[in-house]
């Protein structure tokens, strides 16, 4: 929508992502407490979020890349970046990190026992956070929707022309609003213990059928007609029902076990 407008060197893409880990850094401090997570645990969860943006934004442009190659057998680095390729990246080196300096942070294992606390006060924080990133895109003017005359659509520069598409960017960021909303308040209020799975439950979900409301080239998968966001709403969808499940049956019984209290 204002892909030229630049701020101390930034296009308001940059920017709406710089707001976004700004708010979920705001969002798990004013929270932690309340979370019931500790102050050695909230230092541990900022020093694996570094490590969680860092890596994330590597492997959003490798997993755009990838795809990429996929559809015209060329890999050329940065041709974009894609959330998924993000949110596995850096939820892989948030975790790592976690558990490894977990062992030097926390000497009574506080970062086991209050693991989940931190993982449902985490997982609103990047949905809030993904609202921003939305917004930054409706400004940047990608992944715009199909054309419309209707009275939500908005005027999008789309190969250089102004056209009036469906803002799916929009309609995204709302819907990640309202749902770190809901996250919060399940766990804060009432104690849910299934954040993360919800989340990927639910955000699986919308992002599946948000996809058919794109317009952009979304690449192939290979798997059929899917996009290859689709086919990792899929795979995200699963993740979020075995993720209940372990934690149902397996984890909520170890992490009930550790008392940081208790000298390892």
């Amino acid at each position: 929508m204002f892909p030229d407008v630049r701020f101390l060197g930034l296009d308001l893409y940059y920017w709406m992502f710089l707001v976004g880990i700004l708010a979920a850094m705001v969002c798990a401090r004013v929270f932690s407490a309340r979370a019931g997570v500790c102050a050695k645990v909230f230092d541990l969860m900022i020093f694996s979020a570094v490590a969680g943006i860092v890596v994330g934004y590597l492997c959003s442009v490798l997993l755009e890349s990838f795809w990429e190659y996929l559809e015209t057998g060329k890999f050329v680095w940065g041709t974009g970046s894609t959330f998924y390729g993000g949110l596995i990246g850096a939820a892989a080196a948030y975790l790592g990190v976690y558990f490894l300096l977990g062992k030097f942070f926390c000497k009574k294992r506080e970062h086991i026992a209050q693991f989940n606390n931190m993982l449902s006060l985490v997982v609103p924080c990047i949905v809030l956070a993904h609202a921003f990133g939305r917004l930054g895109c409706l400004f940047e003017g990608c992944c715009y929707g199909a054309p419309t005359d209707a009275w939500y659509g908005i005027g999008m520069y789309i190969g250089g022309t102004l056209q009036k598409r469906v803002p799916v960017q929009l309609f995204e960021s709302l819907f990640l609003f309202a749902l770190a909303a809901v996250l919060l308040v399940l766990f804060l209020r009432f104690r849910f213990e299934y954040n993360a799975s919800l989340y990927l439950v639910v955000y699986g979900i919308w992002r599946f059928f948000i996809e058919f409301a794109r317009a952009d080239d979304r690449g192939a998968s290979g798997v059929g007609a899917l996009s290859p966001s689709q086919l990792l709403s899929l795979l995200l969808l699963a993740a979020g029902v075995a993720l209940a499940f372990l934690y149902r049956f397996v984890l909520k019984k170890r992490l009930g076990r550790e008392d940081p209290d208790e000298t390892p």
